[in-house]
């Protein structure tokens, strides 16, 4: 593996600034990275790399005012559900198949504003809908830890771009689950904003839209460790005019709550989230030792957590909502080139009658509510960021697990999108393997606006997993270990 790709994005941004690599030559290692690897694990579909050489040059004629930006010409992957000027943008739809913006989304201007050269688009589900990443135009992607599983989804592309070295960071999304399940899937870092920290947004009425006053969707930050994912954080922060939601940068430092993380007094750890949903056994085990290990910090560890019995039912409500909202005309214009699950969700969303989205916000209100009051108490609130390891790619989606039935195609990620709904950060960060050789992520939930406490906790539980170094890693197919499980190789080799 190239010296170049093994840098963290740190590493790579520090060497950047003092001009001892430059943009052109980080690009190029990415290109004939993507070149190595993607066709093992179909990340990457969309290249723009004459576009990307071309900026790199850009920058370096523009000299020393560069390196001052906070990516200082650090390649990276855009989520194929964000525009991107002059490069295909599809949402892994055929409705989308040749359409090219002439303007990039709000998202991906700042982060270019900031120093981040795109090099390619990475693959979603249909119309980012599903957390298992494939469509019809691309296929799917896999997991480079055993490419016959799933890399989650919906960010499932950016995650393996990191993973396996295509990219130092990549741009994602996360309305339910989308960038803490491919980041547990993948062992590698995120980190779910506070609506409004990053502003998004389209300049166009082509394709999806969100409403402006949108909260369960937002973009976020992926990266191979947890100082990675407080860089990218840092340039993607900002107000824009476009998105009434967005905030205004502050003086924090999200970088410095890394390197100088806080112990924090009191943490709250829960399996299940109360019992609101099935996980893995194995899975819940090491999360809980995870989590044990603040004691040895004289931190307090308390299993417990907000009541959130009825955050399911309400986050239904208004995922239907924001489906119709979303995607409705898209799906009213090409009904017959969209798949019936999608056009399921929509009808769910035209149902709904006023009275239950009232019913459906007051509820919201009150769990807010009660999550403010728990953070009062306890500085964070630990829980598993998946409730599976990664399972089969050929699977649309986890129906079944240790007995328990699942009640549609989405009710297994519950454990995350229940945080979504009450618009708390929230981060996903690697803390183990199962004893198959997959990855387990921990999620890691703090008060609101609370990014800066999440990240300083997050490097602690980084640390003492002390499995970070892990990635990036070459895809591998599965092999079975000596106990007969069926394993990764790359893993079992170690």
């Amino acid at each position: 593996m190239n010296p170049l790709i093994q840098l963290s994005a740190r590493e790579a941004v520090a060497l950047l600034r003092r001009k001892q690599v430059s943009p052109l030559e980080l690009v190029d290692a990415a290109i004939a990275r993507i070149e190595e690897v993607d066709p093992s694990v179909n990340a990457l579909p969309i290249r723009c790399f004459d576009r990307a050489r071309d900026h790199a040059k850009r920058m370096m004629d523009k000299g020393k005012a560069e390196p001052d930006r906070y990516l200082a010409g650090l390649p990276v992957a855009i989520k194929d559900l964000s525009r991107l000027a002059g490069v295909r943008t599809t949402w892994g739809s055929p409705v989308f198949a040749e359409y090219v913006p002439d303007r990039s989304d709000i998202g991906v201007e700042t982060l270019e504003r900031n120093g981040a050269i795109p090099i390619a688009k990475s693959n979603v589900p249909e119309l980012g809908i599903g957390a298992n990443t494939t469509n019809p135009l691309f296929g799917s992607t896999r997991n480079p830890w055993d490419t016959d599983l799933t890399c989650g989804g919906s960010s499932g592309g950016a995650a393996v771009s990191v993973a396996t070295g295509e990219a130092w960071l990549a741009a994602g999304s996360d309305g339910g689950c989308s960038l803490r399940v491919p980041a547990s899937f993948c062992s590698i870092a995120t980190l779910r904003p506070t609506p409004g920290r990053v502003a998004s947004g389209a300049r166009t009425d082509i394709g999806p839209r969100h409403s402006l006053w949108e909260t369960l969707s937002v973009e976020g930050p992926m990266g191979r460790n947890v100082g990675d994912v407080a860089l990218m954080f840092e340039a993607q922060l900002g107000a824009h005019p476009l998105d009434p939601r967005s905030m205004p940068r502050d003086a924090t430092s999200f970088i410095g709550a890394v390197d100088a993380p806080k112990v924090p007094k009191r943490v709250a750890f829960s399996r299940d989230l109360g019992g609101i949903t099935k996980v893995a056994k194995e899975v819940g085990d090491i999360c809980a030792r995870t989590a044990a290990r603040f004691d040895s910090l004289g931190v307090i560890v308390e299993e417990t957590c907000p009541d959130l019995r009825d955050a399911r039912d309400v986050y239904n409500v208004l995922r239907a909502h924001s489906f119709a909202m979303t995607y409705g005309a898209v799906v009213e214009a090409n009904r017959d080139q969209i798949r019936p699950d999608m056009i399921w969700n929509v009808e769910q969303g035209m149902k709904l009658t006023s009275g239950a989205i009232i019913a459906a916000e007051r509820r919201r209100a009150d769990i807010v509510r009660r999550m403010a009051d728990f953070f009062e108490t306890y500085d964070v609130l630990l829980c598993p960021a998946a409730c599976t390891p990664p399972f089969d790619v050929k699977l649309p989606a986890l129906m079944e697990l240790e007995g328990h039935r699942f009640e549609n195609y989405y009710d297994w990620y519950t454990i995350c999108f229940v945080i979504s709904l009450t618009t708390f950060p929230a981060m996903s960060v690697p803390c183990g393997f199962t004893r198959d050789h997959l990855p387990v992520g921990l999620q890691i939930i703090g008060p609101w606006r609370g990014e800066a406490r999440l990240l300083g906790v997050a490097k602690l539980v980084e640390d003492m997993a002390g499995i970070a170094g892990r990635v990036p890693l070459d895809p591998r197919g599965a092999v079975v270990s000596e106990t007969g499980a069926k394993g990764s190789a790359s893993a079992a080799a170690r």
